[in-house]
């Protein structure tokens, strides 16, 4: 049985005018409908009324998710961040068959802390607008929403009795909020002006009326212990000392038994409900990586950091995130089930949710707290092809049939970094409404339709076979987090296996195997001329490709150098650096592989030329030095955020190598001694220099040209 509305869906026929340039008005018909036979499941179905096309669904975000389903798998038309909006074609095709999906994976998360940091640090409403609708788009209901928690802090610290500089002192900069609400460090990359905290409460309240005029419940921080470090000398508060964080000075840690605990909790809650109103979830994660849990009765944290939540919001949900020892057994066995929901954050490639394989494994899972199958898939925002495919789909179906799946309420996709490797967050959201489980390869033959708009060569097949079957079938133990990361972008060495301290770079594969798929794509590449998410692909599988060729190739570099062979080791280094200033090159055809678009952004949020220095330069150090020499050098976080980006291959990274090459040259040659070399200052400079003002010289180039040119430089036609 079901009951139609009737009435037209407007915040659904807002969205899809925006997404399609105005061009859906009156073509896609909008209806909500509930069914009480389908009671507890989500829904859509796509059919024809009038020779107009008709979407129905049972909320608004089911009517976004099946929009897009019928864009992608009807219409051929894939909206993905290198392409946020596209018209429709002037006569809209009609499936041929009504269409329904349906779900009992209620929940679909999305974000993580580091990603307000790595990619959205400095986006404005125009971009976040694009991702809200991206997001409801992709069946998103419960995003991460931490835009403008530092003017909650703000005035949090008012109340209490802080100035207005000791508050700079606590609050990060802009782009180091994630460890600052993660308790990993404060102050740094500030002082924030005040037209920072003006502005992020304005897109604050825009991005949360926008996500819930289409159906999205934001995910806030919530309060579970986090201070100033000085708030006992100034407030009498007593705090033990909370140690460091990869050289920082974590926050203090307001001890859960400690008198004053409850009331600073009810005043976080009060300040945040002033700003940005209640929401049903609230996201706390107390020791997050290595906080101390020494002394502390985790079960009565547990009770007292819900107990604040729930005077708060009686209705609200607790997430948490499964990472490491994350979260504590015996915080979390006392609480009632319905209260937690707990996001199996590495699902991809190191579950907790009982499957016996992993070595995260949890034999119980998460006992009797529900729980999300997610993606974390990127670390840092680094560049590069990465996933595992088959992992991600039969781990998702192997949960659902495990007994600890009766508690899996959904999917999360919680990447460190967004706006790369678009197939895989196609990949996981759409795992909820397909009932059945299927192969990898017949989803990315439907998947590569709709992303090129139509039927596909056989040349592109072929290609992304040869992807699926290495840098997307990634294995499960394999070493690193994320991708194999770029050594073109690594401080300078020999036997390099690794760009940042947790990554990894030796290839599982051939590299032959990128270089086929760009071989591949560039043979029907003139047939796709114009094709905005062809074009992109392309550069993306070259750039792929000629990292690892360098990756490879620096290997044979340090055993030229280990023999003492200067003639190979000076023609091997010279095509080395050539990559780098080729890479750069092709890159810099497309804005998303640039990195004057992210210094960009960071600029155009400033009011006065001191905060747009400060903007940039946060921008700059986190991809590079990250911090303070002793957090570049000592607590290993230099180049854990690189980027294989135009502008910063040539400005900094071509640099960092010519100097390593010409030293160690002139060693074999007997002309200089051989001692070390320290980069930290070359990085530091980079990121003290204004490189807004970088151009890029000459027409702009033909993306496919490009990719040609570059690609063959270094392979044979």
């Amino acid at each position: 049985m079901c009951s139609c509305t009737n009435r037209q869906a407007s915040s659904a026929e807002a969205l899809a005018s925006r997404v399609t340039e105005g061009t859906s008005n009156e073509r896609i018909i909008f209806r909500t409908v509930s069914e009480t036979s389908e009671e507890g499941k989500d829904f859509f179905e796509i059919g024809s009324e009038n020779g107009k096309v008709l979407i129905t669904g049972n909320s608004d975000i089911s009517l976004a998710t099946g929009l897009n389903w019928y864009l992608k798998y009807v219409a051929g038309i894939h909206l993905s961040w290198n392409n946020l909006t596209q018209p429709l074609p002037d006569a809209l095709p009609l499936p041929p068959k009504t269409i329904r999906k349906e779900t009992s994976m209620r929940d679909r998360y999305y974000l993580n802390y580091c990603t307000y940091s790595y990619s959205t640090a400095f986006w404005d409403w125009a971009r976040w607008e694009k991702e809200i609708d991206w997001m409801a788009l992709h069946g998103v209901n419960m995003p991460l929403s931490m835009v403008g928690m530092e003017v909650v802090w703000y005035n949090l610290l008012k109340r209490v009795g802080y100035t207005t500089d000791e508050i700079n002192a606590f609050i990060s900069g802009p782009a180091y909020r994630a460890w600052w609400q993660m308790n990993n460090l404060e102050g740094w990359g500030g002082p924030n002006p005040d037209s920072w905290y003006q502005q992020q409460e304005a897109l604050q309240k825009k991005i949360v009326a926008r996500m819930r005029e289409l159906g999205i419940e934001p995910v806030f921080p919530g309060y579970a212990g986090m201070v100033p470090r000085n708030i006992g000398e100034k407030l009498g508060y007593n705090i033990a000392d909370p140690g460091t964080w990869c050289g920082f000075p974590r926050p203090a840690f307001l001890s859960s038994e400690d008198e004053h605990f409850e009331d600073f909790a009810a005043m976080y809650y009060e300040e945040l409900e002033k700003l940005f109103g209640k929401t049903k979830y609230y996201s706390m994660d107390p020791f997050h990586e290595g906080g101390n849990t020494q002394g502390v009765d985790l079960a009565q944290a547990g009770t007292a950091i819900m107990k604040a939540m729930k005077t708060a919001n009686p209705d609200a949900e607790w997430i948490i995130q499964a990472w490491q020892a994350n979260p504590r057994p015996a915080m979390i066995d006392t609480l009632n089930a319905g209260d937690l929901l707990v996001l199996d954050l590495y699902s991809d490639k190191r579950p907790q949710w009982g499957d016996p394989n992993s070595e995260w494994c949890r034999e119980k899972g998460f006992g009797k707290h529900d729980w999300l199958y997610c993606m974390l898939l990127n670390f840092g925002g680094n560049v590069g092809l990465h996933g595992r495919m088959n992992q991600m789909v039969n781990g998702f179906y192997d949960a659902q049939a495990h007994p600890n799946g009766k508690t899996l309420r959904g999917v999360g996709a919680a990447p460190e970094g967004i706006e790369n490797n678009p197939v895989m967050f196609e990949l996981i959201f759409e795992l909820p409404w397909r009932e059945e489980r299927f192969t990898v390869d017949e989803w990315l033959q439907e998947y590569l339709k709709a992303r090129y708009g139509g039927s596909t060569s056989s040349e592109i097949a072929e290609a992304w076979r040869a992807l699926e079957h290495t840098v997307y079938n990634a294995p499960k133990n394999s070493p690193g987090e994320g991708t194999l990361e770029s050594l073109l972008c690594a401080r300078p060495g020999f036997h390099l296996n690794r760009t940042s301290t947790w990554g990894y770079s030796r290839l599982f594969y051939s590299p032959d195997s990128t270089a086929k798929a760009a071989r591949l794509m560039l043979e029907a590449a003139d047939k796709y001329k114009g094709n905005n998410n062809f074009e992109y692909d392309l550069v993306d599988i070259v750039r792929q490709s000629l990292t690892d060729k360098a990756n490879y190739l620096l290997n044979e570099i340090s055993q030229s150098y280990d023999r003492k062979d200067q003639e190979s080791f000076r023609q091997q280094t010279q095509v080395f650096l050539d990559l780098i200033v080729q890479q750069d090159r092709l890159l810099s055809v497309r804005k998303e592989f640039s990195v004057l678009p992210w210094l960009a952004a960071a600029r155009s949020q400033g009011t006065t030329e001191e905060e747009k220095d400060l903007y940039e330069w946060n921008a700059s150090a986190l991809i590079t030095v990250w911090g303070d020499s002793i957090a570049a050098n000592y607590g290993g976080l230099h180049d854990y955020a690189h980027r294989e980006w135009s502008g910063i291959l040539k400005s900094l990274y071509y640099k960092r190598w010519k100097i390593f090459f010409d030293l160690k040259q002139q060693v074999l040659e007997g002309k200089k001694a051989d001692v070390p070399i320290d980069f930290y200052p070359m990085e530091k400079a980079w990121t003290e220099r204004r490189k807004t003002e970088d151009t890029v010289s000459g027409k702009q180039e033909s993306a496919i040209d490009v990719a040609k040119s570059v690609f063959f430089l270094f392979n044979h036609p």
